[in-house]
Order: C-alpha cells, then sequence, then structure tokens
C-alpha cells in the first residue's frame, strides 16, 4: 500500500472517525435554498451527490454520522447580530427556522437513525459553541471528515475549531462547496491544505472498504 493510502487509511479507521456534514440542509442546498447560487454550486459540482455516497459509506463502515444544522428561532431570539452576514441572513426570502423544512437534511442525503443532528443558533461554526465537541469525545474520535458548505464560512471554521481541538481533520475537497465555484479550489490548496488531509471522495470510500480491526 503506497504510504499516503497507508496513511489516510489509518486515519479513516470506522472505530475513531466522524463524519460531519455541515449546513446539508434543504433551505440552504436544497431546491428552495435561501441561496440559489449556493446551492445550485454544490449540486454542479457533485459535491451533495459525494456528500451523499459518504454518508452511506460511512453508514455501511459503522462510522458515526453527525449533521450539522444551522437554524434560527421564529422570534429570533439567541441569533447572532454582529456581523453583515448575520443582517442579511435575516432578510432572506427563505428562513431556517427551527422545526420548518428548511432545516431538514436535504436529498440524496440518506439519513439514519444512528445518526445525530446537531442544531445551533448562533455564530458562523457548526464546532463552536455546540455539542459537537463533546460527542467527538464520547464517540471516541480522533479523525473528523468535514463535508458539506460552504467554503466561504463554515467549512474553513469547522476544520481550524476541530484542529485546534486536537482532531485530525480529513476534508474530501469533492464534498465541499463555496461560491463562487473556483473559489473553493483556491481556498483547499491555500488554506484547507496546510492544517488538513485534503482527499477525494473515491479515496475515502476506498478506505472504508478495507477491512479494519473491530469497531
Amino acid at each position: 500500500m503506497p504510504p499516503d493510502t497507508a496513511r489516510l487509511a489509518g486515519q479513516l479507521a470506522p472505530a475513531s472517525t466522524v463524519l460531519l456534514t455541515v449546513e446539508c440542509q434543504r433551505g440552504v442546498v436544497g431546491p428552495d435554498s435561501a441561496l440559489p447560487e449556493l446551492a445550485a454550486v454544490a449540486r454542479a459540482s457533485g459535491a451533495l451527490t459525494n456528500i451523499a455516497r459518504l454518508v452511506a459509506a460511512a453508514h455501511d463502515a459503522g462510522v458515526q454520522v453527525l449533521h450539522a444544522v444551522a437554524e434560527r428561532r421564529p422570534d429570533g431570539r439567541g441569533a447572532s447580530r454582529n456581523a453583515r452576514l448575520f443582517k442579511a441572513a435575516e432578510r432572506l426570502p427563505v428562513q431556517q427556522v427551527t422545526g420548518s423544512t428548511a432545516v431538514r437534511i436535504a436529498d440524496p442525503i440518506p439519513v439514519s437513525p444512528d445518526d445525530l443532528v446537531v442544531r445551533r443558533l448562533h455564530g458562523l461554526s457548526p464546532i463552536a459553541g455546540t455539542d459537537v465537541d463533546a460527542l467527538l469525545r464520547n464517540f471516541g474520535c480522533r479523525t473528523l471528515v468535514v463535508t458539506g458548505v460552504s467554503a466561504n464560512v463554515a467549512i474553513p471554521n469547522a476544520v481550524f475549531d476541530a484542529v485546534n481541538l486536537g482532531y485530525t481533520a480529513v476534508v474530501p475537497a469533492d464534498a465541499i462547496a463555496g461560491v463562487p465555484a473556483d473559489y473553493t479550489p483556491a481556498m483547499v490548496r491555500n488554506t484547507l491544505a496546510l492544517v488538513a488531509t485534503v482527499t477525494t471522495t473515491d479515496d475515502v470510500l476506498t478506505s472504508w472498504k478495507r477491512p479494519h480491526r473491530g469497531r
């Protein structure tokens, strides 16, 4: 086995790996998205399909899946308002309201009864200020596979937080998306590659198909 392949396989051992999907909800990447440009890129690039493939493979391999969802209360209580992004989100025609269809996981991503959904009402990160870190530690996680949107904000936040908390971050570059479309590869090359293992969906799937000790 080539060194890079062996290293990735070691990082992705199912018993110590968790797959995180970030904001893969109907109101973000679905057909009725509040952010149609981002949703279009996520679909046209194949990122959403690759996320679905990764989630399905994680289920088969016994890898725990967490879905990080951004939402807001109908009255907006607790929502962040200290950045232009938050103020712009308040004016969008589709709101990510708790309990609405907008915050359900988007097709074609499969959701298993064993998956956990972590919801946040504030901030930019799916990890900081949420239950994700505690859950990862309770699962015995050492490697976090980060997928989803957007490569502009939430994905780099997740990767940086994971690394700062001591996890190994693995990013399948074809399973994340941002806008404009050509921003994502530049951000991966110049930023995420410095702190995470950058790979592909196919390489992760190949690793999870290999025999591993225990679960």
